[in-house]
């Protein structure tokens, strides 16, 4: 059966952005960041727009363009690592099942391989601890969450086939994106390290066995 769901599947772009498309992306990064350090230092209710803005080196107005409020600034460093991820698994070549390839893209993206993401975890466990007390904060995790979850489908689609059961395919997104996000708010109370036991990648990868146990390979070439 043909993949058909609810909502119009965004296809995987393979286009390279431009350079206007990239100086937007690196500056909502560097509002991102400032945001996260003071939240990080005052917490969300001791920072203004004002604040992030001055620390990012940008105009009030420039924020603005950008993001709606002082919370909704994160969500580009929230989303990153969602977006490095899923151009992981796209790019992962035929023959394993579906819930192979998630789980070692997984553990891949979340492991923390090098110190640039090694840090970025580090900022979702301060972002995610600011956010038990902010409720706004914590809504844009959520949304963060839900559009990562939108576009990986697209990917586990196209991974799976074109006769891949609808509902499967989106049973394995919606894990895939749940076991992330169950294991980096798991991990951020605690004070595990960014790898090893404990980390984010083991209890990913945990979160994803347990979530998909009973779900077919979901594989191009069942036998």
């Amino acid at each position: 059966m043909a993949l058909e769901t609810g909502r119009r599947l965004r296809p995987v772009s393979t286009k390279p952005p431009s350079l206007t498309e990239r100086r937007k992306a690196a500056t909502q990064l560097d509002i991102a960041r400032a945001a996260a350090e003071l939240f990080t230092e005052r917490g969300p209710d001791g920072t203004t727009a004002e604040d992030i803005a001055q620390r990012a080196g940008v105009a009030l107005r420039t924020f603005y363009r950008y993001f709606r409020s002082k919370q909704d600034a994160v969500a580009p460093l929230l989303a990153g690592g969602a977006d490095r991820w899923r151009e992981s698994l796209a790019a992962m070549g035929p023959g394993a099942t579906v819930p192979e390839a998630l789980e070692r893209s997984i553990a891949e993206a979340l492991g923390a391989a090098d110190e640039a993401a090694a840090e970025g975890l580090r900022w979702t466990r301060g972002l995610l601890r600011a956010a038990a007390e902010d409720p706004a904060l914590r809504a844009v995790w959520f949304r963060v969450n839900q559009e990562s979850e939108d576009r990986l489908l697209a990917v586990v689609a196209e991974l799976a086939g074109p006769d891949a059961d609808p509902l499967e395919v989106r049973l394995a997104a919606a894990a895939a994106t749940d076991a992330i996000r169950v294991a980096l708010e798991a991990w951020a109370e605690t004070d595990a390290p960014v790898r090893g036991e404990g980390a984010p990648a083991e209890l990913a990868v945990r979160c994803l066995r347990e979530l998909m146990g009973g779900m077919r390979p979901l594989s191009k070439n069942p036998d």
